[in-house]
Parts: structure tokens; sequence; C-alpha cells
């Protein structure tokens, strides 16, 4: 009886059919608009006049990409979004592990006004002009460690990676003290270890937050040869469509140099490389986006 019972496959009710039909919604809505942007970043002005949604050009060309990467400055954003990565990354997840152990664990004088304390921060904050007073007093105006410091620590991302270092059990930390180890043993040897989910998904939230940097980057730095990618691309587009707008006779070959396909070929250039790093993080970045509602 049993066997028959588990052999019997499970009929598909209504339920089943909306929440198919809804997510596959979902995903045509999140799909399309990436399909156009890279299908315009290949087209020419002509087919894209004539076609804004197209999903398929029908003659693919690499004239906005020939554009964008010819210029010179692109490649300056490139080393130097590369470099906010290597330094900034490493930066981030280490203060933030520091932090996120040191208010988790155990109970000393202050602990909850410290945490009150960084939990303010997440609603107010003293705004970009002492920011900038701050960076200038320090001499790190127009100087990659103002943009750098600037982010150190995301307050939600410290919040996550503290509930979980708070969802480890004592034992194993009680056990290491008697043993003989200090903290920074305890937190490098066993704490770090335990926690490859939650670190492989704040280390790709981090990578994105400093990939995309261009705020701070605005703010503090006017060295050209310092800006991040985000700023050249900015630049690069804000000038093609500029130069599109002009009436004039150079104005009718400028027109070759599509605007809108300069724009999304920005945007592939610009996801490209986080869309190469995802795969390799994706098992425990999964993994870490579960454990809140796991352990909840």
């Amino acid at each position: 009886m049993k066997r028959e019972i588990a052999g019997k496959k499970r009929k598909i009710d209504g339920v089943d059919v909306f929440v198919f039909t809804l997510l596959t919604i979902w995903l045509l809505i999140i799909i399309i608009p990436f399909v156009n942007a890279v299908s315009i970043s290949f087209a020419t002005q002509k087919e894209y006049v004539d076609n804004p949604l197209m999903l398929f050009p029908t003659n693919p060309t690499f004239r906005s990409y020939e554009m964008l990467l010819n210029d010179y400055r692109i490649w300056t954003g490139f080393r130097t979004s590369f470099l906010i990565v290597l330094m900034g990354v490493p930066l981030n997840m280490l203060l933030t592990m520091v932090l996120a152990y040191g208010t988790s664990r155990g109970s000393y004088p202050g602990k909850k006004i410290i945490i009150g304390g960084i939990l303010f921060t997440m609603l107010f904050n003293g705004g970009i002009i002492p920011l900038y007073l701050q960076m200038k007093e320090m001499g790190l105006t127009n100087h990659l460690w103002s943009v750098l410091l600037a982010g150190s620590v995301n307050v939600f991302y410290f919040v996550i990676m503290r509930s979980y270092f708070q969802s480890l059990p004592d034992s194993l930390i009680e056990s290491a003290r008697l043993d003989g180890a200090g903290e920074w043993r305890v937190l490098f040897h066993i704490i770090l270890p335990l926690s490859k989910p939650i670190i492989a998904t704040l280390t790709l939230f981090y990578l994105v937050d400093r990939w995309n940097e261009w705020y701070n980057a605005l703010i503090f730095i006017r060295n050209s040869d310092l800006q991040p990618l985000q700023l050249v691309l900015r630049s690069i587009v804000m000038e093609s469509s500029i130069v599109n707008n002009v009436t004039s006779a150079a104005a009718m070959e400028a027109m070759q140099n599509f605007d809108m396909g300069v724009k999304m070929a920005a945007v592939i250039v610009t996801i490209l490389p986080v869309m190469c790093v995802f795969p390799f993080l994706q098992k425990h970045f999964a993994q870490g986006v579960m454990i809140g509602a796991v352990k909840a």
C-alpha cells in the first residue's frame, strides 16, 4: 500500500498553475529588458528607431563597442575600479568580520550602546559635507583611500554577519578558549571556517558595491586618471549624447555614433566582470541568502 502511494504522481492543481504562470511572467520581466539591452548594443541607429523593443538585431554591428573601447579613458577606469575592488573588498570584509565578531560574543560594559550607535547610522548620518571636510582634513581627497574608507563598513551587511555569528554554538568558542586560544585565533581558525556561506555572500555584495562605486569618487576625486569605470562611462555616454545633438555638418558624421547603443554597450561592459565572478560564488551565495530564513 505504501509503495502504491509513494509511486503515485502528485496532481497539478490550480495553485501550481497560478504559481508557475506568475514565476514565468516574472522571469520574462527580468530577462526581456536584459536581452533588449544586449540587442541594442549590437544594433544600428536606424534599426533601433524602427524597432526600439527588438530582441535580436538583424544586422549586428560592433560599432558601439568599438567607440567605447577605443577611448583610452575606459582602460583607466577599468584599472581604477579593479584597484578599488582589490583593495576595498578585503578591507570591507576584515572590518565587518571583526566588528560583527566583537559585538556578537560576550558581555562587556557599553555593548548595547555601541551596537545601538552602529545601528543608528542606518537611519541617520552626518551627511556628505562633514565627510568631505573630514577627508580633506586627513589629506585624503583626490586619493583612492578616500573612496575606500568612505564605504568601509555597510551596516546592513554587518547586521547579517553578526546574526550569523550569534547562531554559532558557544561551546566551540569556550572549548577553544580553554585550550588557550586568543580572540584572533578563535575568529580566524574557528568562526570563519564555519562561516563560508555568509562570507561568500557578503563578499559578492561588497564586490558589486565596490565595482559600481561612483558617488564617493565623484565627490572626492578630481584627477581624471583616478576616476573609476562608472564615472568614465558616464562621461563617454554624456559626450556621445551631446555630440549627436549638435546641429552642424560634423553632426551628420557623428550620427553614426549611436548614443543609445553606446549606453547599452556601457551597461554590458559594466556588468560583465560581475557576471563572470558570480558562478564561482553561486553555491555559497544561495546558502548565505537562505540563512536568515532557515534560522529565523
